[in-house]
């Protein structure tokens, strides 16, 4: 009979184990971060109704959606973790508590080009805060503490968190009567690190801004200093724009509070260049990255949005979240080598019988387990060299001998498999004092 060639589609990734149990760990780092500043977990269908995912879709969004018809029913596979959020609030708004603060790491889908780094299926780590009706300009000033001690946990020390206001920025082109461009603007100016200046002003005066605007756009984005004097110089700009002045005002509370949320001011600053490419985000804005590795790009971000679910309800429901891109970033770390998947078990203790019967090795490694560690007994028929050297293989720190010897004595010795050492240990305590 022929045989199928096992294949993984491109875009798909998979891991061997050493590898997946260091995704896991990340993934568990990042959950218990999130948990640790109560945050409710919760969880949404990866298959939703076609109609209901792409309420608000368009353009590039809308081409990577995986759509198919199962029945009579057209259905759609989420592309993100957001549009199923704001279905859940505005489905179950009576009977959540507001505000309802919820993290969701999951899988999503989006049928991209693939190449080098981007996937077709991968896991994004979303915390948000919505309010109902309305939401303190507080909550965006925690989560950069949130962020914060999310990259510690995963090993990290050299990180800025980069965060602006886009009320800024959309008054500034109120005050210049560019209003109507705002969204390409900020479209263009978000990839000024990418492109560089002389591109950005080329794609300004491709969508007919005048010089004087253009020159007013990048004495905006290029001020500079500490986040103290950003702030005096935004001041002496005497921009008289209302929307300007409200953006101000958040950016400076943000700041103010980020520090008595304990981030060190090196870990975070004001970045007026920070535009976050969707037209999605209306005031804060965060991105992150790893100082020594600016090509990867942000590894955390998001911001403020006016309502979360416009599309599904009447009801005003504002928020702020960021998302972690998990399956990329640990794509990238592991591809630099800033991680290292050198764990190859998750088993503490490895439980070698060199006795037919099996009961007593069984109930001790029950007793083991029942004390909180990891055990794995080796059940196969093989030679004792061929036991140590798969729990060499798999690295497992320490293994448990049990023979004829140990079951009349109730003791089995427990062995380093690092140094060699042995330690003997009572499993029977009726024969412990015989």
């Amino acid at each position: 009979m022929p045989k199928t060639e096992p294949r993984t589609l491109p875009g798909f990734m998979e891991l061997l184990p050493n590898e997946q149990i260091l995704f896991e760990q990340m993934k568990q780092k990042i959950e218990k971060v999130y948990q640790r500043f109560g945050f409710l977990p919760m969880d949404t269908p990866i298959i939703e109704l076609s109609e209901v995912l792409l309420a608000k879709a368009g353009g590039e969004t809308e081409k990577q959606i995986y759509r198919f018809e199962k029945g009579e029913r057209d259905l759609s596979l989420r592309f993100d973790l957001t549009v199923p959020l704001a279905k859940y609030v505005a489905k179950n708004h009576g009977n959540l508590s507001f505000p309802y603060r919820r993290y969701q790491i999951g899988k999503v889908y989006r049928g991209e080009r693939t190449q080098k780094g981007r996937f077709r299926e991968f896991y994004q780590c979303d915390i948000d805060i919505i309010g109902d009706e309305e939401l303190s300009i507080l909550n965006d000033a925690e989560l950069p503490s949130i962020i914060y001690q999310i990259f510690k946990e995963l090993g990290f020390d050299d990180f800025t968190i980069r965060m602006n206001n886009r009320k800024l920025l959309n008054g500034l082109f109120e005050e210049i009567g560019q209003k109507q461009n705002s969204v390409e603007i900020l479209r263009i100016i978000d990839k000024i690190e990418k492109i560089g200046k002389e591109s950005v002003i080329k794609e300004l005066e491709e969508i007919n801004i005048k010089k004087e605007n253009i020159d007013k756009i990048l004495e905006f984005i290029e001020i500079n200093g500490t986040n103290q004097e950003k702030l005096e110089k935004l001041e002496k700009l005497n921009i008289e724009n209302e929307q300007f002045k409200k953006g101000l005002e958040e950016i400076r509370e943000v700041l103010n509070y980020v520090k008595i949320f304990g981030v060190p001011e090196e870990n975070y600053n004001l970045d007026l260049t920070i535009a976050r490419g969707l037209d999605y985000y209306t005031g804060t804005v965060y991105e992150t990255f790893l100082n020594k590795y600016r090509e990867i790009g942000s590894v955390c971000s998001g911001g403020r949005y006016e309502n979360l679910a416009e599309n599904y309800t009447n009801k005003k429901l504002p928020g702020v979240g960021i998302s972690i891109g998990l399956t990329r970033l640990f794509y990238v770390l592991n591809e630099l080598n800033l991680i290292k998947p050198e764990k190859k078990s998750i088993s503490d203790v490895l439980v070698i019988s060199m006795v037919e019967n099996m009961k007593v090795p069984i109930e001790i490694a029950t007793k083991l387990r029942q004390e909180g560690k990891n055990v794995e007994i080796y059940l196969n028929n093989k030679k004792l060299k061929a036991k140590f050297k798969y729990a060499d293989k798999l690295k497992i720190p320490y293994v448990i001998v049990i023979g004829e010897e140990e079951i009349e004595k109730g003791t089995y010795k427990i062995r380093n498999m690092q140094t060699g050492e042995e330690k003997e240990t009572f499993w029977d305590e009726s024969k412990k004092h015989k």
